[in-house]
This record gives structure tokens, sequence and C-alpha cells, in this order.
């Protein structure tokens, strides 16, 4: 039996975690999640909501401060991060990287900055862009776990009719990420303008929290007094009981946009976005800088939109997907995602066990 721990330093870490921790319990090894205490009060509810539902083992930490003396000094195998932990290659345990998205950020290579014992990766592209890079690094291709619930079918679904939307509409997920972001750039009349859609709004976690994104949330608040719209809270954290339930999403830089191209279902791609004054004009490098080239690979997995003017036409068009495009879809996404078997959790876990 394997001892594990799985750090928790951001609330949606835990969806990518979710397939890999009931894989393990399922076999009898003995897992808990580590959070924090410095969170504010509002996540730090969430979090409790959540081991309460779950019946997660939980320990809890004042501070990431405390982290690296608390593993270091822990009778277990294996620590499991969603991110990059500073202190990984001084640590006396075993540690593994699992990040939490597949989005085209350059954070998602630059994270394996800090060597830890493996990082599981998704598809060929990026295990063969990360040898590069990291030589020494110990990467393992297993397709992304978060998705496993959709795939395997396991996933407990929820309901339009719960969610009080209309059952005879199709499902718009508008699923934007905080930074850079499209979502200043729609109008406060979103839900009026596509009113023959449900449309559920699935703002990142940044957004609810976060003091910087006050405007972010003003929009949202007019939004949700719609009818046709549900807006996910911050209970709502995880992202794949909606992109099972969607018929269409709309994203920008996010790696939603991958998740949501690998169920072969239609996606426009936000290409506007409201950017600081820092990171326009003679400072646009910025911008660059945080976006990985891989996002290159969004014109073949969806349709692009330049602005808000252009989604109306565009949602009607991108129903009608043209065979040749699929194929070409299936292709980026098993390049980027991986496989999608719905096995990467028992992937993930049959390593561990042949290396603990």
């Amino acid at each position: 039996m394997m001892q594990l721990y799985f750090d928790v330093q951001h609330l949606y870490y835990i969806p990518q975690y979710l397939p890999v921790l009931k894989e393990l319990k399922a076999k009898g090894h003995k897992v808990s999640m580590v959070f924090y205490k410095e969170q504010d009060e509002r996540s730090r509810a969430v979090c409790s909501d959540f081991i309460d539902k779950n019946a997660i083992v939980a320990k809890w930490l004042t501070n990431t401060s405390e982290t690296f003396d608390f593993y270091q000094n822990s009778d277990v195998d294996w620590v499991v991060f969603g991110n990059t932990f500073a202190g990984a290659e001084d640590l006396n345990k075993k540690t593994v990287l699992m990040q939490h998205g597949i989005g085209p950020k350059q954070c998602y290579y630059d994270v394996s900055n800090n060597k830890m014992t493996v990082r599981f990766v998704e598809g060929e592209h990026r295990l063969q862009r990360l040898k590069t890079l990291y030589p020494e690094g110990n990467f393992i291709d297993s397709g992304y776990a978060k998705l496993d619930p959709i795939f395997n079918q396991t996933l407990g679904t929820i309901s339009l009719k719960n969610l009080g939307l209309d059952p005879t509409k199709k499902t718009l997920l508008y699923a934007p990420t905080f930074y850079p972001s499209s979502l200043e750039c729609f109008s406060d009349d979103f839900p009026e303008h596509f009113d023959e859609f449900n449309i559920i709004v699935k703002p990142h976690f940044f957004s609810l929290f976060k003091k910087k994104y006050k405007k972010q949330r003003l929009k949202l608040e007019k939004w949700a007094s719609a009818k046709n719209v549900y807006l996910a809270n911050e209970f709502d954290f995880d992202l794949t009981p909606f992109l099972e339930l969607a018929d269409i999403m709309i994203s920008d830089a996010s790696s939603a946009i991958f998740e949501f191209a690998a169920l072969e279902k239609p996606v426009i791609w936000c290409d506007f976005y409201k950017l600081r004054w820092s990171y326009r004009g003679i400072f646009s490098y910025r911008l660059k800088a945080r976006l990985d080239e891989d996002i290159k690979y969004f014109n073949e997995l969806c349709t692009r939109a330049g602005s808000y003017k252009d989604l109306k036409q565009l949602l009607t068009s991108s129903v009608n997907e043209t065979a040749e495009f699929k194929e070409k879809r299936k292709e980026i996404v098993y390049k980027l995602a991986g496989i999608t078997d719905g096995h990467s959790a028992k992937r993930i876990v049959s390593y561990l066990e042949e290396h603990q």
C-alpha cells in the first residue's frame, strides 16, 4: 500500500487530481489532500464543502511557507503537485507534477524548470517538446486525467433543468480565462443577443475572487439576472460537468478549448482581449511571451472570432463543420491532449505503483 499527498494550492487543481485519487483509493492506497488556511474565507468554505461531500482525508497547513517542512517530515511515498514547487529537488520524497491545464500559455512548459521525479504529460507532441527543453526530466505520456470521467461515463451529470435552463434549447458554454480574457469585451446584453441558447458562464476562479478583476464580476452579475443564463459560482469549480452538458463552447486563451475539442464538439476561439496598458503597444511582447506557440493550433481546432460582433454569425456556421475539419481536429486533439480513452488515471496509478 502506498501513501500519497495531493497538494491543493488552488481549488482548480482538483478536477485533474480527482480521477487519479479515486483510482488510488479503489486500489487500496492511502490518499490525503493538503489545503491552505491562508486562502480567503470563501475559498476555505469551498474547500470544506468539497472535503465533506467527497469524504476526503484533509490536512490543513497555515500557509505555503510550511509546505516544504511538512512534506519533508511526513511518512509518504509520493507528493503530487498541480504546478511548480520551488523546493521539489530538495525534498526527500518522490514528487509528481500533474499540470492543472493543457492550455496554450508558456507556463505549461516553464513549470518543468523545477525538476520533479516524474511529470505526466498529454500526447507525443508535448512529450517531445518537454524532452527537448529539459533533457534530464522524466516525462510520461499518460493522457489528460481530468477528462477521464467524461470518456468513461463516470461523471455525476447535472441537468439543464436543475440549472434553471430550458432543455429544449441548445446550450452554449462560455468559459473565459482570467487574463488575457475576452470577458470585458463582451456586451452587457450578451444573454439577450444569444437568447436562442441556454448560456452557461463558467468564469475562472480568479475572476470570482481577486480584487483586480472587479470589472469582470460586475459584468457577470448583470448576465446572471437573465433567464437563459446560469452563472457558475465558486462551488462549481469543476468545469467537466459543463463540458459534458454543452453543445458548443466559446473561450479565449484557455485550456478549456483543448478540453472541449477533445469531446469532438464545436468551439469558437475569442481572439480578442481586454489588455492592461502594460501589455499594449511597445509592451505587446509581454502578451506574446505569456502565450506559447501551441496557440497556433487553435485555428485547426476551432473557429476564430476576431471580435464580439463576429460571434453571432460564427455560432450559426460552426454547427455545420465539414468532415475534413472534424478529421483534422481529431489529429490535433491527439497531438495536444494525448489518448482520450478514459484510462489516463489508470496509467498514472500503474506507473506510481511500479516505481514506489
